[in-house]
């Protein structure tokens, strides 16, 4: 499973931060940061998403008042939002 965070989407609510430690706050950019990620173009970030914290990340996704970020199955088949 992967997650997928579009920055510029993100309008710092920090919901996301709340439901898992994947992410956490910049507040000189007024805008979550996805931990070990890699910008995949600009301001689109991606990771895996471990094991252990699916469940998690599924929530951070569902409490993003943007849809700022989507997961992804092992298949590349979009799950959330």
């Amino acid at each position: 499973m992967k997650v997928e965070f579009d920055e510029d989407t993100c309008i710092g609510m920090y919901q996301c931060v709340a439901e898992w430690d994947g992410f956490t706050k910049d507040k000189s950019k007024g805008k979550a940061i996805l931990e070990d990620s890699e910008e995949v173009e600009d301001g689109v970030f991606v990771r895996e998403v471990p094991e252990d914290a699916e469940l998690d990340a599924k929530f951070a996704a569902r409490t993003c008042p943007v849809d700022a970020i989507r997961i992804y199955d092992d298949d590349g088949e979009q799950l959330i939002p």
